[in-house]
Formats: C-alpha cells, sequence, structure tokens
C-alpha cells in the first residue's frame, strides 16, 4: 500500500516542474470572472500581510535585521492566505511561463491570465487600504503606525529606476520560489513552511512587490497630510516594480526550470522515457 500523501517526501524537482506547468494550463483556461475574483482576494490577502507588516515593524527597539525579519514573517501571511486559501496572485502567476514555453497555452492566454489577475490584484489592494483608511487604523501606537505606513511610501516613492527594477526582479525570484516549494509539499503544514522563509527573506532585504505596493503606496498618499509622497514617484514606482517582477518570475525562475526539466530536447519522444539505446555494434 502506498503511504498517506500526509506522511510523503516532497514532490521531486521534476515532478513540480510538471505540477506547475500543468497548474499554468488550468489557470490559462479558468473563466474570467472567477480569475478576477480570485485576484480581488489576492490583491487582499497580500494588503492584510502587508498591513500586519507595518504594525509589527512600528516602534520596534530589536535593531534592523531582527525587526525586518518579524517583519517579513508577518508579511507572509499574505502568500499563505493566497496558496492554501485558493486566490490568484499575479507575481506567482508568472509561473505560467512554462507551460507557455512549453506550447501548452498560447501567448493570448498567458496575457489574458495576467490581465485579469493583475486587475482584481490591484482592486483587492485598494479596496483593503481604503478599508485601513476608514478603520482609522493609523492611529493605533499613538499614530505611529500610520507614520510608519507613511514613510514606507515615501521611500517607495523616492526609489530610483533601476534599484526598483532590480528590486522587483529580486523579489519575484523568492516569491515565485515560494511558489514552487508550496508545490512540492502535501500537506498545508508543508506549504506554510515552503512559503514563510523566502517571502520573509524578500521583505527583510528590501525587494519590491508590485502588488503589495499597490496597497503600500495608496495608502501611505492617504495619511500623508505633508504632501510627501510623490504621484508621479508612485506611478513609476509601480510600473517598473511590475516590469521588474515580470522578468525575475519569468526568466529567473519559470525559464530556467524550463531549461532543466521541461525543455523538449529532454523528451524528443514525446514522454517522460529517454530515447532509445542505440542498437549494439557488437
Amino acid at each position: 500500500m502506498d503511504p498517506s500523501p500526509l506522511f510523503s517526501d516532497a514532490y521531486q524537482p521534476r515532478e513540480i516542474a510538471k505540477r506547475v506547468a500543468s497548474m499554468g494550463v488550468t489557470k490559462a483556461h479558468a473563466d474570467a470572472l472567477t480569475l478576477l475574483v480570485l485576484g480581488v482576494l489576492a490583491g487582499a490577502f497580500i494588503a492584510l500581510g502587508g498591513f500586519f507588516y507595518t504594525v509589527v515593524i512600528t516602534d520596534s527597539t530589536l535593531g534592523l535585521g531582527v525587526t525586518r525579519l518579524l517583519g517579513g514573517l508577518a508579511f507572509s501571511l499574505g502568500l499563505v492566505l493566497v496558496v492554501v486559501g485558493g486566490a490568484e496572485l499575479f507575481t506567482g502567476n508568472n509561473l505560467l511561463a512554462m507551460a507557455w514555453a512549453s506550447g501548452q497555452i498560447s501567448t493570448r492566454a498567458l496575457l489574458r491570465n495576467w490581465g485579469l489577475v493583475y486587475v482584481g490584484n490591484v482592486i483587492g489592494a485598494l479596496g483593503t487600504a481604503l478599508l485601513v483608511v476608514w478603520a482609522d487604523s493609523g492611529l493605533l501606537g499613538g499614530g505611529a503606525v500610520g507614520e510608519t505606513a507613511r514613510g514606507i511610501a515615501v521611500a517607495k516613492a523616492e526609489l530610483g529606476l533601476l534599484p526598483a527594477f532590480a528590486r522587483g526582479m529580486l523579489c519575484n525570484v523568492l516569491v515565485c520560489l515560494a511558489v514552487w516549494l508550496a508545490m512540492g509539499g502535501h500537506s498545508v503544514t508543508d506549504k506554510i513552511l515552503a512559503i514563510t522563509l523566502p517571502i520573509a527573506a524578500f521583505v527583510a532585504m528590501g525587494f519590491e512587490h508590485s502588488i503589495a505596493n499597490w496597497f503600500f503606496l495608496p495608502l501611505g498618499m492617504a495619511l500623508d497630510a505633508q504632501g510627501q509622497v510623490s504621484l508621479a514617484g508612485a506611478a513609476t514606482n509601480l510600473l517598473v516594480v511590475t516590469l521588474g517582477n515580470i522578468v525575475g518570475g519569468t526568466l529567473l525562475v519559470a525559464g530556467v526550470y524550463w531549461l532543466a526539466y521541461l525543455r523538449p530536447a529532454l523528451h524528443p519522444n514525446g514522454n517522460d522515457k529517454p530515447p532509445p539505446s542505440p542498437p549494439s555494434l557488437k
């Protein structure tokens, strides 16, 4: 009898690659309303993780590294909710590039998924920012949480083009690796453990996540009575970080794993078996 999946080892990388490609086909052909609704959920989930991060780092006296690590662990709530709760996140869906590279989905289907999910994510992130403002949550800690949120937005809006692009790339390398590792697990516990450290790492190291920034920047602007958050800077950040996220997720994770495990030269017969050995010359 096969062992229970609960006690089975994780899927091996080659199996994960096949599962990710198969998942990409399913996601690419999902109906538009489902993608949009699950996109809104994912945007809200990431925003909740972002606000959790904001609260955790406020007034911390633990030092830079420890404070950002704890904040990153708090932020990982967002992707845990996305993966375990079931939602569609644009950055994670950059892994659909594996199915596209394998010829299993069309360019149109890929871009349709990304477009619908991105719009849904933005709606969810903006809606959550609005609810946080209505709830006067910035007043937590005598207004310290609001000051932290404003400071985060100012820093993001002032970030230069090259740093924003590079941080966007590095961020989505870790986000897509978190999703990749979660696809290797069997249980909810496996998935949570797989997600937590990569997400905590990208947050602690100051990398940039486009969907999270659709929460951080509007929230900071709403709380910015001094007008220090530049609208042009915020718009530039969102555009450049989104492009960086796409490059990091599609080329540096999906592309590399596709080359390693799914490229056609590995399966010239159209199946997973190696080509037959040449006849013996003896």
